[in-house]
């Protein structure tokens, strides 16, 4: 049976099965799976992986599954449409060689099994899909369809065969962001932060982002607090506006987000407050409440990953950079909103944690309850075992 044909009759089962199929998942909690896999080097096999045959450069077709729109001008989905530009326009693909499904509701499980057979349809090679909630799916495509390569972004689900996830250490860039909100705290006297969440501790990958950040804050204004609001949505732009709306209405005077939009930002602006923006610069939408703000820079993973299924040397290998690999960083200080001696606090703190001599979970933090660590935390950890609030963060 051709490739054409057991695609196109996985379809019909496929479409058969989402049509019946519509619920949301949960964001990951204490009992997900931890990260076990780190990076490979470029290039590299894992032991034991199938070998995949080369693709090349000029046939090669890269699918990519968003939940947002490839039109936004900031967050998720526009810092991961950056990377994809920067990945085509580094090994020359064409603009045919790029299949994209966006505004795809990561909660409907139908269209995000929808937009996938499409992508496998159109002949893709490698497939990305940029949300968590994507995960289950991606996970059963992989089964269906070893020939083509799966990768997702967060989660923890991968196989051995066709099917990896990739995430970094973000919250390395969102401590080097909360020494920004700590420093514009203390010079005015301001002790309460803000944070809206996209989950709540259950989710490791967002509970980890909100400590991340506090400590951040913490080594520089250790009294302060950080109040959080749940909004129970990766992607809401009115419930963010809403969320950081309460929070500055409860006192916050600097607003930090791990959400997609740059709602709590523009909303910062209008009560004149400043915020720390998340995966984009987010200064032109708040000019003069913007201090910084936590980015991805997925054009390094993107374009290794397509190299390698490219050379025939891609492994379902998972993985985690951080900012020594480029990955994550910081956008550059909006110097109408910092406090003085900003930059320089930050500059020496990122050469500490590129160097390893500042670890952002490491010995001596506290949990809300008082309960603190006498080790630093494993990626493993940090990944899906981060279900509590550090000393000094409060749910509002």
């Amino acid at each position: 049976m051709t490739k054409t044909i057991r695609r196109t009759l996985s379809f019909l089962l496929a479409l058969g099965l989402a049509l019946g199929l519509v619920f949301s998942l949960s964001g990951c909690g204490s009992s997900d799976p931890p990260l076990e896999k780190t990076t490979a080097a470029p290039g590299e096999t894992a032991p034991g992986s199938p070998a995949r045959q080369p693709i090349p450069a000029d046939k090669i077709i890269v699918g990519i599954l968003h939940i947002g729109s490839v039109k936004d001008v900031s967050g998720y989905t526009y810092a991961h449409n950056k990377g994809f530009e920067e990945m085509k326009q580094a090994l020359g693909l064409r603009d045919d060689q790029v299949v994209i499904r966006d505004n795809v509701d990561d909660s409907n499980v139908s269209a995000t099994k929808i937009a996938l057979q499409q992508l496998v349809d159109e002949g893709c090679d490698v497939i990305f899909a940029t949300s968590y909630n994507y995960m289950q799916s991606v996970d059963e495509f992989a089964k269906e369809y070893p020939d083509v390569v799966f990768s997702h972004c967060s989660g923890y689900m991968s196989n051995e065969t066709n099917f990896n996830n990739y995430f970094g250490r973000i919250y390395e860039a969102r401590y080097l962001a909360g020494i920004a909100a700590g420093l514009k705290m203390k010079a005015d006297g301001k002790p309460l932060a803000g944070y809206v969440a996209a989950m709540d501790s259950s989710n490791s990958e967002v509970t980890g982002g909100v400590n991340a950040w506090a400590l951040g804050i913490q080594s520089v204004y250790p009294e302060a607090v950080v109040k959080v609001k749940v909004t129970g949505s990766w992607y809401d732009p009115e419930a963010e506006a809403a969320a950081a709306k309460a929070l500055i209405d409860a006192g916050c005077y600097v607003i930090g987000q791990h959400c997609d939009t740059d709602g709590p930002q523009t909303t910062a602006q209008q009560n004149k407050v400043f915020g720390c923006g998340y995966n984009s610069d987010m200064t032109a939408a708040a000019p003069d409440a913007h201090l910084c703000a936590p980015i991805w820079n997925w054009g390094v993973y993107y374009t290794r990953a397509v190299q390698d299924v490219v050379n025939g040397s891609w492994a379902p290998v998972n993985y985690f950079g951080g900012m020594k690999e480029g990955l994550v960083g910081l956008s550059d200080l909006n110097e109408k909103s910092v406090a003085e001696g900003t930059a320089q606090a930050i500059e020496a703190a990122r050469q500490k944690i590129i160097d390893g001599s500042l670890i952002v979970f490491d010995t001596g933090m506290k949990k809300a309850d008082g309960t603190s660590f006498d080790y630093p935390l494993s990626d493993a950890e940090i990944t899906g075992q981060i279900n509590y609030y550090v000393k000094g963060v409060e749910l509002l």
